[in-house]
């Protein structure tokens, strides 16, 4: 996979005071960075650097809030029933927790809902909300949701209901009638507070009702909440947020919110080294998880409970949910790389927009942030089921307002909301192709300069033997980091790879090890690496340098972010050498042949799929590193090729063709039909992608697409779960419709299968292995 094109912007010189140098606390590398970052002045960098030092606005400044403030003191006092309209996100789920706890602190009484994304989808649905009133709520406030909410500001006013919105997302032409519209976006760009998130805005409600109770520091433990909404909604983490964030991740790291101890007990995360990371990274996903599979109104109690054992139970509850959102997130975005592999103009419009029946709509927005990221470019995807409203999430890059963009097509829209960087919207599926054009003309007229190159800004360049946990933990103290507030992106010359290898439990991940000129050598970690295209030249390197505290260990860490070459000169990649090839494809191959060969020192044999007789091998998944490596026969894909070559790593292979392996829908589907059968009959109900791939000899994504073609026949009843695993039992139901589309889609992946076997056969030996060699070190691929 190829890399986004990047922009190297080196650090200018900057200039930076004794006074400066001293608010940083005599650091000069932190000083530097600062005034990059726009901070010039002492006062700036001391606030900016300790929240105690940062004069926090008032949340008076916030339009409506003092209206919106008035009747929720006259709601408490009247005794009045007050419901909270929330959100599934974890903005939303902390901003409703925050303000129900709140609230029943101060003796109210208050109901909440939180909507179920399956059924209700993002904002306030209407026949939900009629339902939602019957309880006898008298006052409605919503939490992160609202501002185009004109049918719920009806309803209420029909009934004889206030309704209060505190929301942060953009605003529409017109407010809608509530008696309060308390968003941050109503404020000057440059006001501290218009960065604030859902959870952000509900925090300045609650501060000034407390101020006017004369209980702020009752309010002052609930800042955990604030600090987990914001981070996991990815709000700019400056002005305001930032103070928040910073007192909010001090008393996540003392939690004594049975919800959170449980979470990081269940992930293995000690609470006292708890960075923005973990809270991205960690706990964001597992509560994300429940708002995008399941219903998360139970998340309150959770967040507000005492009972460790009950947090504990409901803890691996989102543990499950987040690994089956991990799987569905994978398969999706699997999927949208199926379509950009076969046809790559896709990333050469000014947004990449996709849509599939199957896509679950749960988990779009996530593939979508990621697709963002890798290729730099908007991104919508819509998850379209037959007959159904076809429900989108986009997220988008610096530069370009998202939202404005698709509300400008809103013509074609059922729905829509967001904020500049990511947005939610619906509409019918056949007016998509309509809706694709329409997007790619406003964003090629209105960002006629944007190209989707990613500028790299570095902060400094030094040397490997100046990172030191001393030099690392110093720039730290700019964090939290996020939006508007970068890592530290430092970067060194003239360096040279030495080593690689895969980690991660689906081997997404690199660790590898970098010589300087200097012969200094340091561990980098390259996130989601594996896909990517190695330097075979030496090169300079950017990444971020962070203290890694592993189980209670700390250690420097670098994190790869970009490599560019310095030389047109190629080196050999790690680990390349000269490769002897035996060729016996063509051969007739006798039992004491291969026995002989067995019996040399670190030999292996690499066979699958039906056992006929001879020798018994390893599958590609068992494969260890070996001084011979005997292919049996001619392997499903070139990826399986690569990736079994690096497994083994041999110096010596020696290729065989004594069976072939039909390639062809009915022989394969006898063949998994049977595999599936053999184990129910042993009792076995769960069984490893892997597993089938190795006793087929066929790639992963044909068993995949195998499985649910059998699903569709109604032969078993097949459920995809956690780590490439599958529940199996017998007795499906039938779905004609989707069985026809897995066939169509089965025979043409079978038919790359034979095209590829046909190629390895009549290929020169000593190139296939090579090349095959190369192209693993170099891309992964």
């Amino acid at each position: 996979m190829k890399s986004v094109v990047q922009e190297w912007i080196e650090p200018q010189p900057v200039e930076i005071s004794r006074e400066l140098v001293e608010a940083a606390e005599g650091q000069i590398l932190v000083a530097r960075a600062l005034a990059r970052r726009g901070l010039n002045k002492p006062n700036q960098v001391r606030a900016f650097l300790d929240p105690n030092c940062y004069l926090s606005a008032s949340p008076q400044e916030l339009p409506d809030l003092a209206r919106a403030v008035d009747r929720l003191q006259a709601a408490i006092e009247n005794h009045e029933q007050i419901g909270i309209w929330g959100d599934f996100d974890v903005d939303g789920q902390t901003a409703t927790t925050l303000l129900h706890s709140s609230l029943k602190r101060l003796g109210a009484n208050v109901y909440y809902h939180i909507p179920v994304r399956a059924a209700e989808s993002h904002g306030v649905h209407p026949q939900k909300l009629v339902e939602f009133l019957k309880q006898g709520v008298q006052l409605l406030i919503t939490c992160d949701t609202g501002v185009t909410a004109y049918d719920a500001v009806e309803i209420c006013r029909q009934q004889g209901i206030d309704m209060l919105i505190t929301d942060h997302h953009s605003l529409p032409p017109e407010l809608p009638p509530a008696l309060a519209v308390v968003n941050p976006q109503r404020l000057s760009e440059d006001h501290p507070l218009r960065p604030l998130c859902g959870v952000g805005c509900t925090w300045k409600v609650v501060e000034e009702l407390y101020r006017r109770y004369g209980k702020i520091p009752e309010l002052e433990n609930d800042l955990d909440l604030v600090a987990l909404g914001t981070i996991a909604d990815l709000a700019e983490l400056t002005r305001e947020n930032r103070y928040l964030v910073q007192r909010g991740l001090k008393l996540l790291r003392e939690t004594r919110r049975p919800a959170l101890q449980a979470m990081l007990e269940t992930a293995e995360i000690h609470s006292d080294f708890l960075s923005e990371n973990h809270v991205s990274f960690v706990l964001a996903p597992r509560l994300n998880a429940i708002g995008r599979l399941d219903d998360a109104n139970p998340i309150v109690e959770f967040l507000t409970t005492d009972d460790i054992t009950t947090a504990r139970l409901f803890a691996a509850k989102l543990e499950g949910l987040n690994a089956r959102r991990r799987l569905l997130c994978d398969q999706v975005f699997q999927s949208v790389q199926a379509q950009i592999e076969r046809e790559p103009t896709l990333l050469n419009n000014p947004a990449l927009i996709l849509e599939h029946p199957e896509w679950p709509a749960g988990v779009i927005g996530v593939v979508a942030s990621h697709l963002a990221e890798l290729y730099h470019l908007p991104v919508i995807l819509f998850s379209a089921p037959p007959g159904q409203i076809a429900r989108g999430s986009a997220r988008s890059v610096e530069g370009i307002n998202i939202t404005q963009a698709i509300a400008a097509q809103q013509e074609l829209l059922v729905s829509f909301g967001g904020h500049p960087m990511a947005a939610g919207l619906g509409i019918q599926s056949e007016r998509i192709p309509e809706f694709k054009r329409a997007i790619f003309k406003y964003l090629i007229s209105h960002y006629p300069d944007f190209s989707p190159t990613q500028k790299l800004i570095i902060d400094a360049f030094i040397e490997l033997a100046e990172i030191t946990p001393e030099m690392v933990a110093s720039m730290e103290r700019l964090a939290p980091f996020g939006p508007g507030n970068p890592p530290v992106l430092l970067a060194t010359r003239n360096l040279m790879l030495k080593s690689f290898s895969p980690i991660g439990k689906s081997k997404e991940h690199l660790q590898l090890t970098v010589e300087d000129t200097a012969g200094t050598f340091h561990r980098v970690i390259w996130w989601q690496g594996a896909n990517f295209n190695l330097p075979d030249t030496r090169f300079d390197l950017a990444f971020v340098a962070r203290v890694s505290n592993y189980r209670g260990q700390s250690e420097v860490q670098l994190e790869w972010v970009a490599a560019r070459p310095i030389a047109s000169e190629q080196y050999i990649l790690p680990l390349k050498r000269s490769i002897q090839v035996l060729d016996l494809r063509q051969e007739e191959i006798t039992d004491t042949l291969i026995e002989a060969y067995l019996k040399e020192p670190e030999t292996q044999l690499w066979r699958e799929g039906e056992l006929t007789g001879g020798p018994t091998g390893v599958d590609r998944y068992h494969l260890i590193p070996c001084h011979t490596l005997i292919i049996w026969n001619a392997p499903p894909g070139h990826k399986e090729l690569e990736s079994a070559l690096h497994a083994a790593s041999p110096e010596r292979v020696i290729l065989l063709h004594p069976e072939s392996t039909p390639d062809f829908p009915q022989a394969f589907l006898t063949r998994l039909t049977g595999l599936i059968r053999y184990a129910l009959q042993t009792g076995q109900t769960r069984l490893e992608l892997r597993r089938l791939a190795a006793a087929t000899y066929q790639r992963e994504i044909v068993i995949q697409l195998g499985l649910k073609w059998l699903a569709a026949k109604g032969l078993f009843r097949i459920e995809f779960t956690s780590d490439s695993e599958y529940v199996i039992a017998p007795h499906g139901r039938p779905d004609p419709v989707h069985l026809a589309e897995c066939e169509e889609k089965l025979k043409n992946l079978l038919q790359e299968t034979k095209a590829y076997r046909a190629y390895y056969l009549r290929a020169d030996a000593q190139a296939l292995v090579e090349t095959a060699m190369t192209a693993e070190r170099k891309s992964k691929e």
